[in-house]
């Protein structure tokens, strides 16, 4: 069926009649199973990373929170989980949308190795952030440090995003990898897994960190205003 579509509609058949004029005249029997895999990743690493995002972040929270540079740091529950759950299903959403539209121009060589990083590093930044934050910080905190650190943030899940790539590069490149593609899957599930864990446990150290010295800034604000107040009030003795 997809074949069928990619060969006869008006929207896709000019993929075709580009490779055949580029010399692969053979690309009918492969652009099916192409389209197909290429189609199964963004879903593949959406569902996954919303998968990691509500199920290892808390794991990873609760370890780092028994460390001893973090078992002071308040929980101020400025999430719920209801709205963590649909906070997640509208990134979610967007990220899916935004491959849909810039899907037909992943075939080009160099954006294939650009797009998915930067849409992975966004949906990455959005998620993380938000889980890690959703327990320990007040919704207040939350957005303080959400603006404060947005191109670190964002930075960070793209260099996420860059490693999740190398296996879509492989997925997009390989013929091998479509022949053994039920096989190729679980392998590039589990380096998914690994580097979505990974980018969990760095978004973790780096928020709570940036938490606990937001707080202290505001406890040496409040401090420093509470002196002032007390000096103020003293009587002068000239």
């Amino acid at each position: 069926m997809l074949s069928a579509f990619l060969t006869t509609s008006i929207f896709t058949s000019w993929i075709q009649d580009g490779l055949i004029w580029a010399g692969f005249e053979n690309a009918r029997v492969w652009i099916a199973p192409l389209f197909f895999v290429m189609l199964l990743i963004p879903l593949i690493c959406i569902s996954l990373l919303v998968l990691i995002a509500f199920s290892t972040v808390p794991a990873i929270l609760n370890a780092l929170s028994r460390q001893p540079q973090y078992q002071d740091l308040e929980r101020r529950r400025g999430g719920g989980m209801i709205r963590g759950f649909f906070y997640a299903l509208w990134s979610a959403l967007i990220c899916l949308a935004l491959v849909l539209l810039t899907l037909p121009i992943w075939w080009m060589p160099p954006l294939v190795a650009v797009l998915p990083p930067l849409l992975w590093g966004w949906l990455t930044m959005r998620l993380m952030s938000y889980d890690v934050l959703a327990k320990h910080a007040s919704s207040e905190e939350r957005d303080l440090l959400l603006e404060k650190y947005r191109w670190p943030l964002l930075l960070m899940g793209i260099a996420s995003g860059m490693l999740g790539a190398v296996p879509t590069f492989f997925w997009a490149t390989s013929a091998l990898a479509l022949v053994l593609f039920p096989i190729v899957s679980f392998i590039a599930l589990w380096i998914y897994s690994l580097i979505f864990v990974f980018a969990a446990l760095w978004f973790s150290h780096f928020l709570l960190g940036a938490l606990k010295d937001l707080r202290q800034e505001e406890l040496e604000k409040s401090l420093t205003v509470e002196t002032r107040v007390i000096e103020s009030e003293l009587p002068y003795h000239g």
